[in-house]
C-alpha cells in the first residue's frame, strides 16, 4: 500500500536570545584575538608545545565565531522563516525579534532562487514576482494582491466573454506553503486562473429578461459570483496554507467579435421594455378619460365614436413624435 503524502503543519521553533549570543560571540572573538600575543610571551616561560596548543585552540575559536554569527536571525513583523536541519523540518520563526538558531539550519523558500531571477509566469494569469531579493528566504505573511488579467471564456450560453479579477490572499501556514507545493505563488496563480474559468462557464453574462427571475448572472450578480469564486479557490489552496481574503471581478464584457451584436440586442430589449410601459400607461389614461366623460355627462358617445376616440388617444399617447391635431369646424356626425 502506498504511503500517504505527508501534510506538514507549522510549529514554533525554540530559539535563544540573539542579543545575548551576539555579545557572547563578540567576547569570544576578543578573547581568541588576545590569546595570540599572550601565548607568544609564554614561549620562554612555558613549553613551546603548550604555546602552540593555545594558538590552535584560539584559532579554532576565532573561526567558530563566524559560524556563530551565521545563526543570528532578524524577523520583521509579518514575516516567517522556515528552517530545516539536514533535510528535517525544525520549526518556523514568526514573532518579530532578534534570535539565534543552530548555524547549520537552512531557511527554505521555494519562490526565491539564489542568484537566479524568478521567471514571470506567462498567460492570462500573469503574476509578477520579480524584484525578490536573492538570498532572503523569509516568507511574507502580508496580504498580497494577485491580478488575474482579463481572459476570454464562454459563459453558460456559449457566448464568448472577457473576464478579469483580483485576489487578495496571504500565507497562514508557512510550513504548508513551503513544503506541500512546489511554488506557492505559482500554485495560487494557476488555481485562480482555473477557478475563474470554471465559475464563469456556469453562469450567463445576462440574467433572464423576465421580471422576478432569481437566476444569477455574471453581470447582475457579480458579488455573489465573486463569493463563489472565493469559496472554490479557498478549497483549492488549503493544501498550500494560503487564506483567500477577497475576490473581486474587475473586468467583465462581451468579446469584441460579438460586442456590437449584443449591444444591439440590449438596445432592442430596452426599447421593447420602454414601449411596453408607454402602452400600459396610455391604456390607463384612455380608460380614465372615458370613465370621467361618462360620469360627468360631458358628452354622449356611441360605441363607434368611443372606438375612434380610443384610437386617436392611443396614437397621440403612444407616438414618438408630437401630434398634429386637425380642428373640425363642423359637426362630428
Amino acid at each position: 500500500m502506498e504511503d500517504k503524502k505527508k501534510i506538514y503543519d507549522e510549529k514554533e521553533m525554540k530559539t535563544k536570545s540573539g542579543m545575548g549570543m551576539l555579545l557572547g560571540t563578540i567576547l569570544l572573538m576578543v578573547i581568541c584575538i588576545a590569546a595570540f600575543p599572550l601565548s607568544i610571551g609564554f614561549v620562554a616561560k612555558v613549553s613551546v608545545a603548550l604555546t602552540v596548543t593555545i594558538c590552535i585552540v584560539a584559532g579554532i575559536g576565532f573561526i567558530s565565531t563566524f559560524f556563530l554569527f551565521a545563526g543570528l536571525k532578524v524577523i520583521n513583523p509579518n514575516e516567517a522563516l522556515v528552517l530545516t536541519l539536514f533535510g528535517k523540518y525544525q520549526g518556523t520563526l514568526k514573532k518579530e525579534g532578534f534570535y539565534w538558531v543552530n548555524p547549520f539550519c537552512t531557511s527554505i523558500n521555494p519562490t526565491v532562487k539564489s542568484g537566479v531571477q524568478v521567471a514571470t509566469a506567462q498567460g492570462a494569469n500573469d503574476i509578477n514576482i520579480q524584484g525578490i531579493e536573492t538570498g532572503s528566504k523569509k516568507v511574507s505573511l502580508k496580504a498580497t494582491t494577485l491580478e488575474n488579467k482579463k481572459q476570454k471564456v464562454n459563459d453558460e450560453l456559449g457566448n464568448p466573454i472577457e473576464i478579469g479579477a483580483i485576489v487578495i490572499w496571504q500565507v497562514r501556514n508557512s510550513a504548508q506553503a513551503v513544503f506541500n507545493v512546489d511554488n506557492y505563488k505559482n500554485y495560487i496563480s494557476t488555481q485562480c486562473d482555473s477557478v475563474i474559468r470554471n465559475v464563469a462557464r456556469c453562469y450567463p453574462y445576462d440574467g433572464a429578461e423576465t421580471e422576478g427571475s432569481d437566476e444569477k448572472s455574471l453581470r447582475g450578480s457579480s458579488q455573489e459570483v465573486a463569493d463563489i469564486m472565493k469559496k472554490e479557490l479557498q478549497e483549492k489552496v488549503n493544501i498550500a496554507g494560503i487564506e483567500i481574503l477577497e475576490v473581486r471581478i474587475t473586468h467583465l464584457s462581451y468579446a469584441p467579435e460579438i460586442a456590437s451584436a449584443m449591444l444591439q440586442r440590449q438596445q432592442a430589449v430596452a426599447i421593447i421594455a420602454a414601449r411596453q410601459k408607454i402602452v400600459e400607461g396610455a391604456v390607463g389614461m384612455v380608460e380614465m378619460a372615458l370613465k370621467q366623460l361618462n360620469e360627468n355627462s360631458v358628452v354622449e358617445l356611441d360605441e363607434e365614436r368611443k372606438a375612434a376616440m380610443v384610437s386617436n388617444l392611443l396614437v397621440v399617447l403612444c407616438g414618438n413624435k408630437d401630434a398634429q391635431p386637425i380642428v373640425n369646424s363642423g359637426t362630428i356626425y
